[in-house]
């Protein structure tokens, strides 16, 4: 089948999230560790420590393991001075470690407004609650006199070719990735800090996901009904990707992480015109197991060297251009931690779904960007839409009950 979905869908997207960003909807690196491969399915936990010298959501616990829901949402800082923002980011830090750790909210009495939503009842539980705070790269712009310690590598996010940007989707001064256990607890988290921090930041965008179960088992699949992430990298190789460890960069910015977050509608509809063969060549991978198109089982390695003209996994398929698999290309990987979306039917009355991808490493420009070039026209293409988002840099961990968001930047 060979449809032209530029010509399909002419005229029918329009307005925010009605489009959406490219390429990039499975950038991911090697196989998986021996121990995911034989693990099942996510294992969730009541609560993960809030303090450490990095910030939870990230490795924690595992990128496969990742709490069953999530939203990232980008605000634009209000405050109008460098001690302000320094109280803004107490303040976040004081609500992100009551509801990661859970508690019971003060009662103000009946002349005032109740302390808390109740969202969860009178008790705030953790539900595996991860709030991870990163700043973007107009932080650093002449309001707070910070951009002599801007990270090296921090930028606004760049179109590529066949992207779709949503102005009132990208960007922003700070992104908060909320992960729990359960959807409620999401929601409660982001009023009950939006609330608080009223004075000093605004909603800009927010965007909520969820993570499949595995079907049947191994990884959980995205909405094109493929696995997802089976090679995303973990343990200390995980480690080596992600941590910010070069000497060249801010003091401050050792122990943090470079964060890529693209908002990618998958036209769904379209897409399930398209034969399971053409789809498979485009993945490279096998819909039902997940294995490479010249294996049996979802972990097996794809063997290049024995198919180097692309007879059985074609050169251009995703798993083949994301991860070419050469000595050149390990440091290139990055770790994922991406969602599904579903935002129901735009007004045209198509579905509106897809994808929120959000990687990890340690540099934007050798790592996420330089897989992203490779995919630039790949089949996918036809089937996929980045339209939001950004880059960011998320703050390395908060250490003890002394410390806070961004003390290293600000003092």
């Amino acid at each position: 089948m060979n449809v032209n979905r530029r010509n399909f869908l002419k005229g029918t997207l329009s307005g925010a999230a009605g489009t959406a960003l490219t390429g990039g909807v499975l950038a991911g690196g090697a196989r998986a560790d021996a121990d995911q491969a034989g693990h099942g399915g996510p294992a969730t936990q009541a609560a993960y420590p809030f303090h450490g010298a990095h910030q939870a959501g990230v490795l924690t616990p595992s990128p496969r393991d990742k709490q069953p829901f999530a939203s990232v949402a980008a605000f634009d800082c209000t405050v109008s001075n460098q001690p302000d923002l320094a109280l803004l980011l107490h303040e976040l830090t004081d609500r992100a470690w009551f509801l990661a750790t859970g508690g019971t909210p003060p009662d103000l009495g009946v002349g005032q407004p109740p302390s808390d939503s109740d969202v969860l009842g009178p008790t705030v539980p953790a539900d595996g609650l991860t709030i991870t705070v990163s700043v973007g790269s107009s932080l650093f712009d002449d309001r707070y006199g910070l951009g002599h310690r801007k990270p090296l590598k921090l930028t606004a996010m760049q179109a590529f070719p066949n992207d779709f940007p949503e102005p009132a989707w990208l960007h922003g001064d700070l992104l908060l990735q909320l992960c729990a256990n359960h959807p409620d607890t999401v929601h409660h988290a982001i009023r009950d800090i939006a609330r608080h921090a009223s004075g000093g930041m605004q909603l800009r965008w927010k965007m909520e996901g969820y993570a499949a179960p595995p079907r049947p088992s191994g990884t959980s699949r995205n909405l094109l009904g493929f696995k997802d992430g089976t090679a995303n990298p973990s343990g200390t190789l995980a480690s080596s990707l992600v941590w910010v460890d070069d000497p060249a960069e801010p003091r401050w910015a050792q122990g943090g992480s470079y964060q890529v977050v693209r908002l990618i509608r998958m036209l769904v509809e379209f897409w399930d015109r398209v034969s399971i063969n053409e789809q498979q060549n485009m993945f490279g991978r096998r819909r039902d197991t997940g294995a490479p198109l010249d294996g049996t089982s979802e972990f097996d390695i794809p063997d290049y060297a024995a198919d180097p003209h692309g007879y059985v996994i074609p050169l251009d398929s995703h798993i083949r251009l994301a991860n070419p698999r050469t000595s050149a290309t390990v440091r290139q990987r990055l770790v994922r931690r991406s969602y599904n979306y579903d935002l129901g039917a735009d007004e045209n009355g198509n579905l509106q779904a897809g994808h929120i991808f959000i990687a990890y490493q340690q540099d934007v420009q050798r790592q996420f960007e330089t897989i992203q070039r490779r995919l630039v026209n790949e089949p996918l293409v036809d089937y996929v839409q980045p339209f939001g988002g950004g880059y960011f840099f998320t703050l390395p961990g908060v250490r003890n009950a002394t410390d806070w968001y961004g003390q290293g930047l600000l003092q």
